[in-house]
């Protein structure tokens, strides 16, 4: 049966037109699997594998963003961005190295021939190679070189009729940081370096390394803030990359048009500083520097002054008008956002904000500098108000106690007392609160207010002190957000420790035991000016686009309020009103005012240190002024008269009483005018 012929045959036929048509199953099978793939390719995917394929063939170069300028309060400029044109040059794939001289070489020839002949600019062929970076030390092989910035006209007009003969080269236009030549605030406004130089300096651009958006994405070859305002804005100054994009083929070759997006220019600072103002007091500490380093005066002879820094706060709203911290210097040394070892060298006692920070005086050496006080000094008998209101607040005494000045006041244990004495030995006699911060009575501050404390508290009586150094903004920050700024130091606390409660709260009392900064101490005569309300340092009226639209503006901001009875107020106003100062003869405005003759241990001696804090007017106070110069001896000399020139200055800008001066006397000038003929609208000229 098996060996049917026939059977067989039909049985081989049945067998084979199965896997014949089970085949053709599994072919439609896989061709309709294909189909669909093919379709969810181009359907599905396409859109998305579309534009990872021309992001593949295209490359950008991100162009630098144009930062926004600072103007000072009138809006006259301080820190503007100019436009520069700059060469650039790209590392092709076919590139060799050996073909470096030769196009460094060429460069080098047109540089001498049509670019700026100053030496700061020539650029020999090592200057050029050492700028192609072809090591990448500074950049990526696919990052664009800068190789020379600020070219002529005549560099440009070459190269753009020379392109072909110059493959790699690109001119860009960027933008360059200027600002003005009379050093208005320069330590508060700050300065810039290379983004490349700091993002591994700063925590706030460690993070901008991680930026996806193109045009978020810092250049390592862009300046960004590094200080003062140009760090604390720095993301509003910055604005956006443009963006160069070209397309490419698998050799890398341009094979089409370049499309150029401009980049987009920062928003504007325009600050609470007035420009006549800072000016006024940069020279007042300049030249009472001066006056006092070379007076014949043996009272206000003051050798050492070599630094000094003032600060000028309304009282109401917490805007900073005048900041400088003397000397200073021009911050177009930071061109091109780095300087030379030899302007480091020279400048760099002065970079910092003395009225933030700690400052030295410039020395030659480490020991010569620290045989001087820095600008943290103690705020001597300008903290006798704040003893007198917090004896006050406490009940340690009323306003019409009475304490007798014999000229000392002894305290510690028998045999081993210690004398709290007046400078140079004075006897008041019998004073009350305010009698004391008029005379700036040691032994009345030491028994009313640091031993009562003492006596009332116990160890305790410290932490009572501090809490109120910090509502007043005495050992804490002011809340400007400026980088760097110090706490100042506090010494009371140590003083507990290594001596004793008693003799820490005594010391204090009278302005020793702590060193603030001149920020601080005007943050606090603000507080006396206002009564209690400590207002956050402004450095800013308002912020504006490209086109002039207001896109932010400031409020003031109270950080924390002291309430204390008005009686208490009004005695230490009495007293301040009576305190005697130098250089404020003849002034048409009331003021308060409190000298101090802050004393610093240094390398053997001891330092007198000059400082004044005062406010005007009396009945409506408006400015707070706080000036300091180390080694400047008496307050009421080497200080006072500075805060007298802020004083003027402001009243003559802004108007103490709300009338600027200036407006005054363009009013006589023009009814002058009038009246001798020479102009006028209603005049005519006189034959």
């Amino acid at each position: 049966m098996h060996d049917d012929p026939q059977k067989r045959e039909i049985t081989n036929r049945r067998h084979f037109s199965f896997r014949l048509n089970f085949f053709f199953f599994i072919v439609f099978g896989l061709f309709s699997v294909l189909i669909i793939q093919l379709a969810i390719l181009q359907f599905v995917e396409g859109p998305k594998l579309s534009a990872q394929g021309s992001q593949k063939s295209t490359r950008s170069v991100k162009i630098a963003p144009i930062r926004g300028n600072i103007y000072d309060s009138s809006g006259s400029p301080i820190a503007y961005s100019t436009s520069t044109q700059s060469l650039y040059f790209t590392i092709s794939p076919d590139f060799k190295n050996g073909d470096s001289e030769a196009i460094a070489a060429k460069l080098a020839e047109v540089f001498n021939k049509y670019g700026d002949k100053s030496p700061e600019k020539a650029m020999t062929t090592e200057d050029i190679i050492r700028q192609m970076d072809l090591d990448f030390r500074r950049n990526t092989i696919s990052t664009p070189r800068r190789i020379k910035t600020g070219l002529t006209n005549d560099e440009i007009a070459y190269f753009s009729e020379h392109k072909a003969e110059f493959k790699g080269i690109d001119i860009v236009e960027e933008s360059v940081r200027n600002y003005t030549k009379d050093t208005v605030a320069v330590q508060l406004v700050g300065y810039l370096k290379k983004f490349r130089g700091v993002r591994d300096t700063l925590d706030f651009y460690k993070d901008k390394g991680n930026e996806d958006d193109p045009q978020l994405q810092y250049l390592d070859d862009e300046d960004v803030g590094f200080d003062g305002l140009e760090y604390m804005y720095q993301d509003i100054l910055r604005g956006k990359n443009g963006l160069k994009t070209y397309p490419v083929n698998n050799a890398e070759r341009i094979i089409g048009p370049v499309q150029i997006t401009n980049p987009q220019k920062g928003d504007d600072l325009y600050l609470t500083i007035n420009r006549n103002v800072q000016l006024t007091t940069e020279q007042a500490i300049v030249d009472q520097i001066k006056k006092i380093s070379t007076s014949s005066s043996k009272a206000e002879r003051a050798e050492y002054a070599k630094i000094g820094f003032a600060v000028a706060m309304e009282v109401n709203t917490g805007k900073v008008v005048a900041m400088a911290s003397m000397p200073d210097y021009d911050p177009n040394i930071w061109a091109g956002g780095k300087i030379s070892n030899e302007d480091y060298k020279n400048f760099s006692s002065v970079l910092n904000n003395g009225t933030i920070r700690e400052v030295f005086p410039h020395y030659e050496t480490d020991k010569e500098r620290n045989q001087h006080p820095s600008s943290l000094v103690p705020p001597g008998s300008t903290m006798k108000p704040l003893s007198v209101l917090i004896g006050l607040n406490e009940k340690l005494f009323t306003t019409t106690s009475t304490y007798f000045d014999n000229g000392a006041f002894f305290f510690g244990s028998k045999g081993h007392e210690v004398r709290i004495g007046n400078a140079s030995n004075h006897v008041y006699g019998l004073l009350d609160p305010a009698s004391a911060i008029a005379h700036s009575s040691n032994p009345f501050m030491a028994k009313m207010v640091g031993n009562n404390l003492y006596e009332k508290y116990g160890k305790k009586g410290v932490d009572v002190w501090d809490n109120y150094m910090k509502q007043f903004g005495l050992g804490v920050l002011t809340g400007s957000g400026l980088r760097g700024e110090s706490k100042g130091t506090i010494d009371y606390y140590h003083e507990q420790q290594t001596a004793s409660t008693q003799s820490a709260l005594v010391r204090a009392s009278f302005g020793q035991q702590a060193r603030y900064t001149p920020l601080q101490l005007v943050q606090y005569a603000s507080m006396l000016a206002n009564h209690g309300k400590r207002m956050k340092p402004q450095f800013v009226n308002e912020i504006k686009d490209a086109d002039g639209k207001v896109v932010q503006t400031f409020k003031p901001e109270v950080l924390n309020t002291v309430d204390f009875p008005d009686a208490y107020w009004k005695e230490i106003e009495d007293g301040m009103s009576r305190v005697n100062v130098q250089g404020f003869d003849g002034v048409t405005y009331t003021y308060e005012r409190k000298t101090g003759t802050a004393q610093s241990d240094v390398a053997g001696r001891r330092a007198d240190n000059a400082v004044f804090i005062a406010y005007a007017p009396r009945e409506n106070p408006k400015l707070a002024v706080a000036v300091i110069i180390p080694d400047g001896g008496f307050g009421g000399w080497g200080a006072a008269p500075i805060a007298r020139k802020i004083f003027d200055a402001y009243d003559y800008e802004v108007g103490l009483n709300g009338t600027p001066g200036k407006l005054k006397d363009q009013a006589n000038n023009t009814a002058n005018a009038g009246t001798d003929g020479t102009t006028g609208t209603a005049g005519t000229t006189q034959q």
